[in-house]
């Protein structure tokens, strides 16, 4: 992803940062899609990997809609939209 950013190779990882966890809390992150697969038979389109390059890219694409989220800019909108009338 540095390259993809425009990072030197290991800036990303440096932003990371680790912490002691409580014993089983990352069990309520995990997904169980068995559910999916067996009723809907729902299967991933893509791996792990290829996702979150796809969605990299695509909040690159979409540097403007980032901004305007980010900023807060997004909320003028809908003040604007659902004004309060009395």
């Amino acid at each position: 992803m540095d390259k993809k950013l425009g990072r030197e190779s290991g800036d990303s990882e440096k932003l990371i940062t680790y912490i002691v966890d409580r014993a089983g809390h990352d069990l309520r992150y995990a997904i169980d899609s068995s559910k999916l697969q067996k009723e809907l038979g729902w299967k991933p389109s893509l791996q792990f990997e290829e996702g979150l390059e796809k969605t990299v890219d695509w909040y690159l694409d979409n540097s403007e809609w980032l901004n305007n989220v980010t900023s807060g800019e997004y909320q003028k909108y809908y003040l604007k939209q659902y004004k309060e009338t009395r």
